[in-house]
C-alpha cells in the first residue's frame, strides 16, 4: 500500500502517469492513470481493451488506490491463473512514465 501511495503522490506532483498492462486470451488490456486536478483527488482512467478500444473516465484517488493495490498484490498475472485452452505467457507489467509517452 505504501508503494501505491508513493505512486499517487508522484502522479499528482510530476508530469507522469501510471500504466498497468495485462494480456489474456482475448488480447491486451491497458489501464492508465493520470492526475486530473492539482490536489490529486481526481484522476483520469484511460482503459484499452483490444475488443472494445479506448475509453476514458474520471475516478477518485481512493478508487485508483484500490485498483492498483489489488492488481499489484496478485502473486502472478491473473491471466496465468485462469484455465484456458490457450495459456497466456506474457506477464503483467506496471510502470510509471512521463505522460507524453502514453
Amino acid at each position: 500500500m505504501a508503494f501505491v501511495e508513493c505512486v499517487l503522490v508522484e502522479l499528482t506532483h510530476e508530469d507522469v502517469s501510471a500504466e498497468y498492462r495485462s494480456s489474456n486470451v482475448w488480447g491486451a488490456t491497458i489501464d492508465q492513470y493520470v492526475a486530473a486536478d492539482a490536489a490529486g483527488q481526481q484522476f483520469t482512467e484511460r482503459r484499452f481493451d483490444e475488443r472494445l478500444g479506448w475509453f476514458e473516465t474520471r475516478v477518485s484517488r481512493a478508487d485508483v488506490r484500490d485498483k492498483l493495490v489489488w492488481r499489484l498484490s496478485q502473486l502472478a498475472s491473473l491471466a496465468r491463473n485462469r484455465s484456458h485452452s490457450d495459456p497466456v505467457n506474457t506477464p503483467d507489467t506496471f510502470s510509471v512514465k512521463p505522460t507524453h509517452q502514453l
